[in-house]
Parts: C-alpha cells; sequence; structure tokens
C-alpha cells in the first residue's frame, strides 16, 4: 500500500486537475458507471463530526472510503478544523491500494465542484461574485470560480467580518477589486453567489436574492445545517452532486422537509454535463447547486494523487 501524506498533495494535484477529476466523477455519475453508498456520520459534541463517505467509480475502476469530520477545536491548536484521510481499494480484490491525505484534497474537489456549476449554470454575463463566508474553505472557491468566469468584482459577507482580510488578499492576487457588505447589499449586486459556512441557520435570505442569480450553496453536509432559506430553494431551479444526500444532509433537506420541494424536482449536475439537462433556461431564472460533497469525488482526486506519486517514485509503500 501507497502512503501518501498530506505534506505531498499540493505538488501533486492541481485545481485544474481537480476539476478535471470532479467533471468525470459527475459524468460517471450521471450514466451510473458510479455511486456512492450511504454517508455516515456522527456529531462527537461541541461542533465535531466525524464520518466515513465511500463509493466505488467501475469506470475509473476505484472503491474507497474517506474517513474524517470537522473539529471546530482545531484552529486555537495550529491546524485546520477540516481533517481526513482517503483509503482506496482494489475494486476486483479488496486489497488496500493507498492511503492519501485527505485535508488539500477535500478543499480542491470542493472548490472544483462549486466551479463546475458556476461555468454550467451562471448567466454568461455573471460579472460580480458574491461570497458568504470566509474560513479556510473560501479562498479555494474564490479562485475556482476565477478560473471559469471573468468577473470584475468581489463583494463579501461574514459573520465575523474581521476574517473578510484573507479574501481581500485573494481578490488583490486575482485582480479583483474587493468590497465587504451586507447581505442585502450583497444580494443586490451579485450575479453568483457561493456560500461556503457552516451555520446551523441560513443567512441568506430568499428576498436578498435577485432574479437571474446562480447560487453553489457548498457548506452544508450534515442533518440541521442551512446557508439559505427554504423558500428560496422552492423558487430556484435546484441541482446537486447527487439527490439522495441533497435530501438528507444538504441545504435541500430543510426545502423538503418543509414540503417546499420533492426530491424528483431536483437535477443532478452530471445530467447537465452529459446533455440529459438543459442547465439554465433563461436569463432570469434563479439556479441553484447544492453541493454536499460526495464520495466519489475524493477517490477521483485521490487516484489522479496516487498515479503521480507512482510516476515520481513519491510516498512511502508499505507491505499490507
Amino acid at each position: 500500500m501507497l502512503i501518501i501524506p498530506e505534506a505531498l498533495i499540493a505538488d501533486l494535484l492541481s485545481p485544474q486537475d481537480a476539476f478535471d477529476a470532479v467533471e468525470a466523477c459527475f459524468k460517471a455519475m450521471a450514466t451510473a458507471q458510479a455511486y456512492n453508498f450511504p454517508v455516515v456520520r456522527e456529531a462527537l459534541g461541541e461542533g465535531r463530526q466525524y464520518g466515513f463517505k465511500s463509493g466505488l467509480d467501475w469506470l475509473g475502476g476505484q472503491l474507497g472510503v474517506k474517513a474524517g469530520g470537522y473539529f471546530p477545536g482545531n484552529a486555537a491548536r495550529g491546524m485546520i478544523n477540516h481533517q481526513s484521510s482517503i483509503f482506496l481499494f482494489d475494486p476486483e480484490t479488496g486489497r488496500p491500494q493507498a492511503m492519501v491525505g485527505g485535508n488539500l484534497l477535500t478543499a480542491l474537489r470542493t472548490a472544483a465542484a462549486s466551479a463546475l456549476s458556476i461555468d454550467q449554470l451562471a448567466r454568461r454575463d455573471a460579472r460580480v461574485l458574491g461570497m458568504v463566508g470566509a474560513g479556510h474553505q473560501a479562498g479555494f472557491q474564490l479562485r475556482a470560480a476565477a478560473r471559469v468566469r471573468r468577473f470584475e468584482k468581489l463583494v463579501a459577507w461574514n459573520l465575523h467580518p474581521e476574517m473578510l482580510t484573507n479574501l481581500a488578499a485573494i481578490a488583490a492576487d486575482l485582480g479583483l477589486p474587493f468590497q465587504a457588505v451586507t447581505l442585502e447589499q450583497l444580494g443586490a449586486e451579485a450575479d453568483v453567489i457561493i456560500t461556503i459556512t457552516s451555520a446551523p441557520a441560513a443567512s441568506v435570505l430568499n428576498a436578498h436574492v435577485r432574479a437571474g442569480t446562480h447560487l453553489a450553496c457548498m457548506g452544508t453536509d450534515t442533518k440541521g445545517k442551512q446557508e439559505v432559506e427554504a423558500s428560496l430553494l422552492a423558487r430556484a431551479s435546484v441541482f446537486t452532486d447527487e439527490v439522495a444526500q441533497s435530501v438528507t444532509i444538504g441545504e435541500a433537506q430543510h426545502a423538503v422537509a418543509a414540503g417546499l420541494l420533492q426530491p424528483q424536482a431536483i437535477t443532478t449536475l452530471g445530467d447537465v454535463l452529459i446533455g440529459r439537462h438543459p442547465g439554465r433556461h433563461s436569463d432570469s431564472e434563479v439556479t441553484l447547486f447544492d453541493g454536499t460533497g460526495v464520495a466519489l469525488q475524493d477517490l477521483a482526486v485521490a487516484a489522479k494523487v496516487v498515479a503521480r506519486a507512482q510516476a515520481k517514485g513519491l510516498g512511502h509503500q508499505v507491505a499490507v
């Protein structure tokens, strides 16, 4: 088994690699050549979450699991709050093939999924990007979004506004004018809104969002989390990575529970990518991508890392 520690990941996988891997993953899911197993997620108290996401991709030859979760006390310890590892197995024999550090991979694949939704669903004339959230993942989201659209301005809001300096610095690096705004201002200006928080209650309200906006809701991946008002999903055309996760642990859980949205009304982004669904119908339509984060994304990016590591002779080989 090849062990690839977190320290090697940055040199083995680029943001474009992650984008390509996640796109292929969505297509494989849409053509029933790959599927995710049910998610196991447990609350450990004090905001900590731990669980397992696993799946099988026959097309890519990947079987595996990501183990990890969210540990909000880590920032005080000098570590990021999200911690995970990805394990790959031979789908024919079940023998372990690799253990891969999953922290950067998770950030890159999450940002790639969001960027894919923007690429496929946002209006072609979208010029102002709005961001709700300014934690560790936000910077990855911003850079990925800027690769698929020529944004002319970034407006952002965070519950703790002092954290917005990190986004402002990345925006400056990208040549994007930056402005910290209220949620009302953000909704009034933004053509695309990315939400990337771990909030227990909605920040973005239906009234905040104007016609023609695309939203990528990337923070809700657990029962109880919520980033946008449920009535907004009733108004929008809703897309997701996987419907089963969307309605149980994703942003759609609240709208479905309230009877405002039927699961069959949700479209997978994979269906758009393979041409089964047209995506956006008009410039006035509100589109919303519920990015819950599926195991197959993790396996896809981990497999790319393993192939690169093997080609470069990196990592640690151990007998199992």
